[in-house]
């Protein structure tokens, strides 16, 4: 992170306040412990409950960002790691483009730290939905994670709608649903009601 230059990095800075255990020849990453970021759910980035305000800066940690084996998430780097809060997940979908039709169609979505990438078999999205409301939220898979976890972006309320709008029928493993295709996966938004599917 010593990239950053005169800005100096915040992971390192607060790496030596806390005195992190020093890497040692095999270049094992020192581990900070515990650090002051928070991610909210809105995507935006606190350090020290102050907003991140230079977006240059959060896509820089967002490059360094990985998820433990234990589902949480840490920032990493060659020399030191330390582990983050995250309320949801690190990321917002915040638009979408869509180019071809049915099987051929493929959506390209476009996050808050303006990473872009296209749902399908590496990318897939997924629909959690609301023990108490039912209420659904829709996922996009970013990138891996160190164990079963994957890093995902929540796709905004406004691009979920976007994509509902470009939904068709469709079978998954035996139920009528509402979906849509991109890279050559079928993605389930939704169970049809009963009578729907015909």
């Amino acid at each position: 992170m010593s990239s950053l230059g005169p800005e100096k990095s915040a992971i390192v800075i607060e790496g030596r306040k806390q005195g992190c255990a020093k890497s040692g020849p095999g270049r094992v990453a020192a581990d900070c412990g515990d650090l002051p970021f928070l991610i909210r759910r809105d995507g935006t980035w606190m350090y020290r409950g102050s907003q991140i305000t230079r977006k240059p800066m959060v896509c820089l940690f967002s490059t360094v960002l990985q998820r433990e084996e234990d589902g949480g998430y840490s920032l990493e780097t060659p020399v030191e790691r330390g582990r983050i809060e995250v309320e949801d997940v690190p990321f917002v979908a915040v638009e979408m483009e869509w180019s071809g039709h049915g099987r051929q169609q493929e959506l390209t979505f476009r996050t808050n730290v303006d990473q872009c990438i296209t749902a399908g078999p590496e990318h897939p999205i997924r629909i959690r939905h609301d023990l108490l409301s039912c209420e659904p939220t829709p996922y996009l898979h970013v990138r891996d994670g160190k164990g079963q976890f994957p890093i995902e972006a929540r796709i905004c309320r406004a691009t979920y709608y976007e994509l509902v709008a470009l939904a068709e029928m469709g079978m998954v493993r035996g139920r009528n649903v509402l979906g849509v295709w991109s890279g050559g996966v079928f993605f389930s938004l939704g169970d049809l009601p009963p009578g729907c599917g015909g």
